[in-house]
């Protein structure tokens, strides 16, 4: 339940008066309003002037003017590591004999503001998404702004699966008391969290121990992401309480993911997803790590539907439709789905990753298949860039049976933790491909093989007109791959020189034949 704890319209009608910031009362001056939960926020020619409410809800009190100073010098202190050109300072409100005033000495404080830069708020990843402006380039690009904020993010000991326990009891709860959702459907839905929960809790303990819980963002979803000189800036993290920001990194990574699936930005999910992977320092434990994934995807859906919901009681909009839409999202991403293996060979040039990229958003749970690429594996052992070339030395014959040895590693970790997975390497050799089909065999999953096929000439000016791309192959390459004998080949073969989408709808229908085979199977034994 939440309450209004002080009448605040005296300040927010201060605030949307152009005089207030020294500017003419004039429509280019006009002073834009953005309202939330839990604050108010002016924009007033290239400031912005964020009010927190005075409000108390179960999960944030800003109850008073004390705490609302905290969390506005809290504020500024956990957002400045990740946009330090964007945040400023606090700044009081006073009431002086003359009335209000922004900043200053004198007068008694009434209220406090954060203040900082303005930015374009159209270039939010919310507001590119409605527009169909936001390219798969941008959430390339925040998988790097991701990846660095939980690298430096300072590292706590504190008992994740605990707390996660208690937000999870507490967001029911929220539901249960809400009258935008059936009592049914949320008794169920707890069901499924309990059950959900009890499965991964040894593991969330066990991440504790890895240094996988830190002081991380907390609110990671397209609103507070904005788009400046070309690359995604997280902002607005949560000020209010740092024990709600003390979390996971995949739980922190996990609200961004739900909202790009939420949205249907599915592609843009799966990518996000395997870029912030492949950058991972430790991978081995994030695979391991994504058996929680689910659960976390759900408490990131289930929140935003009772935030949803209490929406309407700010302002005249009825939300319940967009409520109920998160909440089958939690439901959905606890349903149970098999994962599957898959893998996409063929020489280099022949489109493999391209393949495997476009496949992997519909392939098991979400947000899509683990992509494990042998060229990502490479660079990762010698620790290097993607784009930085490596030797010939990096391409011996025992470097590369250790490459092919560890993609078969991984994918038996991410296959255990619930993850489809689809390998894309050459798989020149029959011992390469029968590794794959032997482990999924072992682990009682379906597994399909696909072998891209394009004459020598096309692949060579593939290769060659390659840029910023993690493999190093050129035409050279390409003649000796296509020299050697491949040995038996019972995978799918696929034309690799037909347009992109045709190559991916023939991909997706030998998937789907194998899928219904596998089936079949099943039901027979």
């Amino acid at each position: 339940m939440d309450s209004q704890t002080e009448n605040q319209d005296e300040i927010f009608a201060f605030l949307a008066k152009p005089a207030t910031y020294g500017l003419a009362d004039s429509a280019e001056n006009s002073i834009k309003r953005i309202d939330t939960h839990g604050a108010v926020v002016f924009l007033a020619g290239p400031d912005a002037y964020k009010i927190k409410r005075a409000i108390y809800y179960p999960f944030m009190d800003f109850s008073t003017l004390e705490k609302r100073r905290a969390a506005c010098e809290n504020e500024i202190r956990v957002n400045r590591p990740n946009a330090p050109d964007i945040y400023l300072e606090v700044l009081p409100i006073r009431r002086t004999p003359q009335g209000l005033r922004l900043g200053g000495e004198d007068g008694d404080i009434v209220e406090w503001a954060v203040h900082a830069r303005r930015f374009d708020d159209n270039k939010t990843l919310d507001k590119l998404a409605l527009r169909g402006e936001l390219d798969l380039a941008t959430a390339a690009r925040l998988a790097e702004a991701v990846s660095d904020a939980h690298a430096r993010a300072p590292r706590h000991e504190l008992s994740t699966a605990e707390r996660f326990r208690g937000w999870m009891n507490d967001t029911l709860d929220g539901l249960a008391a809400s009258p935008a959702f059936p009592a049914a459907e949320v008794a169920d839905l707890r069901a499924r969290f309990l059950a959900a929960y009890g499965a991964v809790a040894p593991l969330l303990e066990k991440r504790e121990t890895q240094g996988k819980v830190r002081r991380c963002h907390g609110d990671v979803h397209l609103r507070n992401i904005v788009v400046e000189n070309g690359a995604p800036v997280l902002f607005d993290a949560i000020e209010f309480d740092d024990g709600l920001a003390t979390i996971d990194i995949l739980y922190d990574l996990a609200f961004v993911l739900m909202d790009f699936w939420q949205r249907g930005l599915r592609n843009h999910a799966n990518l996000l997803f395997n870029r912030y992977l492949w950058r991972a320092p430790e991978l081995e434990q994030e695979l391991e790590g994504l058996a929680a994934l689910p659960l976390f995807l759900a408490q990131r859906a289930a929140i935003r539907a009772l935030v949803t919901a209490a929406l309407s009681t700010l302002d005249a909009r009825d939300h319940s439709a967009e409520a109920r839409q998160f909440f089958q999202a939690a439901e959905d991403f606890l349903r149970p789905r098999s994962a599957r293996l898959v893998a996409v060979g063929g020489f280099s040039g022949s489109g493999k990753s391209t393949l495997a990229a476009a496949l992997a958003a519909d392939l098991g749970r979400a947000p899509g298949a683990v992509h494990l690429r042998s060229d990502i594996e490479r660079k990762r052992l010698f620790g290097t860039n993607e784009f930085v070339a490596l030797s010939q030395e990096a391409y011996r014959p025992e470097v590369t049976a250790q490459i092919y040895a560890r993609l078969l590693s991984l994918a038996e970790i991410a296959l255990r933790a619930g993850e489809s997975v689809i390998v894309d390497a050459v798989h020149a050799k029959p011992e390469e491909r029968d590794a794959l089909a032997a482990l999924a065999a072992r682990l009682g999953l379906s597994f399909t093989g696909l072998w891209l096929d394009a004459p020598v000439e096309t692949l060579a000016a593939r290769v060659e007109a390659r840029q910023n791309d993690a493999s190093d192959a050129r035409e050279a390459v390409v003649r000796q791959q296509v020299a050697r004998p491949l040995g038996a080949l019972d995978w799918t073969q696929l034309d690799a020189g037909q347009p992109l989408e045709e190559l991916v709808k023939a991909a997706g229908a030998t998937l789907k034949l194998s899928a219904l085979s596998d089936r079949l199977e099943s039901g027979n034994r």
